[in-house]
């Protein structure tokens, strides 16, 4: 059964799924959508636009679907996407989107921490922790299984692959391939996310291959373009190989440097 607080304000125009809960002073606009089994608590703000997939947690003081802080938004119909099991704890931010995508999309089964803020169109695939204060500026893509711990700063249109842990307090403005673990300052290469890897069910061998791949892009005194010529060429093509060989083909920031230290 649905309990929804006479002191919340619904509009009338909101969609409410079954089994949804609103606790006393919450916000829920017009062209608003809660999915079904979702809590909605005291003092979370659900705008316009908001889509909120079922069985999520809205935490006080979140702002799901706010216009988005970018000058070229001139209050065009927009979304703010929230996927299904999802968690967005204390004052977390997820603006909606503008005319460039027309979104902002968290997956499924994520963790959006306390203070986090994801900015206009971003794209967060399933499974992402963001932690604590981390901010997300426009455009970021962030892949499956990535971990971004607390206060990363993350420049526009930065891209994330998947099974990456970023270290705390890192600042982000190269894209971040796959199966890696970025830190440092100035942020760069730290070697690959064996415990993130093996949590999921990487096997050794699998682990072993990652390695051996980020060793000639980062180890072997090539430059990337060369690094990954000879990964073509040498290394037995898995899907593993081609993740990363076109996540680095096709990074327009550039991926982000090896240890230089």
């Amino acid at each position: 059964m649905s309990y929804i607080s006479d002191q919340a304000y619904i509009h009338p125009e909101a969609k409410m799924g079954a089994n949804v809960t609103v606790e006393p002073f919450a916000f829920i606009d017009k062209n608003a959508e809660i999915g079904e089994g979702t809590l909605i608590m005291s003092g979370a703000n659900v705008r316009a636009g908001a889509r909120i997939g079922k069985n999520c947690r809205i935490f006080p003081g979140a702002v799901i679907g706010g216009i988005p802080q970018d000058l070229k938004f001139k209050g065009e119909d927009s979304l703010a996407i929230i996927g299904d099991n999802t968690t967005v704890r204390e004052c977390v931010t997820v603006n909606r989107g503008t005319a460039s995508k027309g979104y902002t999309k968290v997956g499924n089964n994520c963790l959006l921490m306390a203070y986090s803020h994801i900015a206009h169109d971003c794209v967060i695939s399933d499974s992402v922790i963001v932690g604590n204060a981390t901010q997300l500026a426009g455009e970021v893509e962030v892949d499956h299984h990535a971990i971004l711990s607390g206060g990363t700063l993350i420049h526009q249109f930065t891209r994330i692959g998947a099974h990456v842990m970023i270290q705390g307090g890192t600042r982000l403005g190269k894209d971040i391939p796959p199966y890696i673990i970025a830190g440092r300052e100035p942020v760069c290469y730290s070697g690959v996310n064996l415990v993130g890897l093996r949590r999921h069910g990487f096997s050794n061998e699998k682990i072993n291959e990652i390695q051996e791949i980020y060793r000639t892009i980062y180890q072997s005194g090539y430059n990337f373009t060369d690094a990954i010529n000879k990964i073509e060429k040498e290394f037995e093509e898995t899907p593993e190989m081609r993740f990363i060989v076109d996540f680095v083909k096709n990074s327009p920031r550039g991926i982000v440097r090896g240890y230089m230290g």
